[in-house]
Formats: structure tokens, C-alpha cells, sequence
């Protein structure tokens, strides 16, 4: 297979990721939320494995007709955005006016952020939340806290998409990254497991999705704090 071939191919790999998103749309309007996740990592692990395919068959040169950066923006608004924020209205976790809010707050701040030319640091990170709701409203599906903290939590991530606060990407973050990237791996494995035992409240997948999640948004912090960088 030639180059071109190779990375067009990797276009039309992260192209699946909108069959994907279909796919776990269906099952939301259906209110089957654990096949909805089910598709949304799949997505993720798509999203995952795009980018370092990308830049090893050098898409924008060897694929140039196709701009991949736009391709991966609509498919990521979809899968990390509108989707997670209609399962966590429909399905009544934030009742009444406070799904409102928490969609109003996610899918419009969500869009100022996918539109901000600054999201990446330095070093590859994120400055801001980076809008991966899918991960936030999996662990809310799992560990099901009172209403009133899942709106608080929603609101403070909506607010900090925004914010000068470094997020690690967990393949292009250098520091940590030999404990950052099998965290990543880890909370896939976690949300896979919590999603086909169906969110049972007594699976052992809620704490690694508990320990995992914690180091991924931390971790940036931490590095900001202790190194004094600069986004």
C-alpha cells in the first residue's frame, strides 16, 4: 500500500468516527445508555489512534484534499459534546431546569472552546477543560451522585473550558506520559466494564473509573503548579 493510500485510509478511519456517533445517538433515543457508551468508546479509542496515524502518514501532505483537523472537529462535537449532553438530559439526571442549564452551559461554551485557536499549550496540552463530556457524563451515569453535585460539577467544567488551566493529552503530553497513557487506557477499560455491567452500583469498574478520571484531570494541574509553565 502506498503512502497516499495509507493516508487517505486514515481519513476514512477517523470518517467511521461519525457512523459511530450514529450509532449511539439510535440507542440514546431508545434510552439503552449502556450501548450508547458502548459506541462512544469506540469512538474514543477511533480518536485515539487517528492522530498518531495522521502525523506517521503526514495527512496533510500525502492527503491534502481532505482536512483532517475539520473532519476530527465535527466528529469530536458530536461523540464528546452533543451527545453525552442529550443523554444527560433525557435521561433525568439533572431533572427539570437543571438539564437545561447543563446543556444550555455545555453545548455553548463547548463551541466557543472547539473554536479557540489557543486550546493547545506549549507542550501539546490542553489550556482549558477539553470538552470531553463523554468522560464526565460516563462517570456521572456510573457513580450517580445528588443532583445538585452533578450540576455543580457540570457548571465548574463548562466554566473552565475557558479558563488558562492545563489539561495533559495523554499521547502527546510528554511529562508523565509513561503514567498518563496507561491511565487513559485504564478509564477505557474502566468505562467499557462499567457500561456492560449495565452501571451496576456495586462493580469494582466505578473506582478505577474513579482513580483514572482524577489522575486525567489533575495531572495538568499539578504539572502547572509544581513546574511554574506557562500555556
Amino acid at each position: 500500500m502506498d503512502i497516499k493510500t495509507k493516508a487517505y485510509s486514515v481519513h476514512m478511519l477517523t470518517a467511521s468516527g461519525a457512523v459511530f456517533a450514529m450509532l449511539a445517538l439510535l440507542d440514546a433515543a431508545k434510552g439503552e445508555w449502556a450501548m450508547m457508551f458502548v459506541w462512544l468508546m469506540v469512538a474514543f479509542a477511533v480518536d485515539g489512534l487517528d492522530g498518531p496515524l495522521a502525523r506517521k502518514t503526514e495527512v496533510t501532505v500525502n492527503a491534502a484534499r481532505l482536512d483532517g483537523t475539520v473532519l476530527d472537529t465535527i466528529i469530536d462535537y458530536l461523540t464528546y459534546v452533543i451527545i453525552p449532553a442529550f443523554a444527560l438530559f433525557q435521561s433525568g439526571l439533572l431533572p427539570g431546569w437543571t438539564g437545561w442549564v447543563a446543556i444550555i452551559a455545555i453545548t455553548f461554551l463547548s463551541a466557543i472552546y472547539f473554536a479557540d485557536t489557543s486550546m493547545k499549550t506549549k507542550d501539546y496540552s490542553f489550556s482549558g477543560f477539553p470538552a470531553c463530556w463523554n468522560m464526565v457524563v460516563l462517570v456521572l451515569f456510573a457513580i450517580k451522585p445528588d443532583f445538585w453535585i452533578s450540576l455543580i460539577i457540570v457548571l465548574v467544567l463548562a466554566v473552565v473550558m475557558l479558563l488558562p488551566i492545563k489539561f495533559v493529552h495523554p499521547f502527546r503530553t510528554e511529562r508523565w506520559r509513561l503514567i498518563t497513557l496507561p491511565m487513559a487506557f485504564g478509564w477505557t477499560f474502566f468505562a467499557i466494564w462499567a457500561a456492560w455491567v449495565d452501571f451496576h452500583p456495586q462493580s469494582w469498574a466505578h473506582w478505577g473509573l474513579i482513580i483514572t478520571t482524577l489522575w486525567l484531570m489533575l495531572a495538568g494541574v499539578v504539572q502547572q503548579v509544581l513546574f511554574k509553565e506557562e500555556l
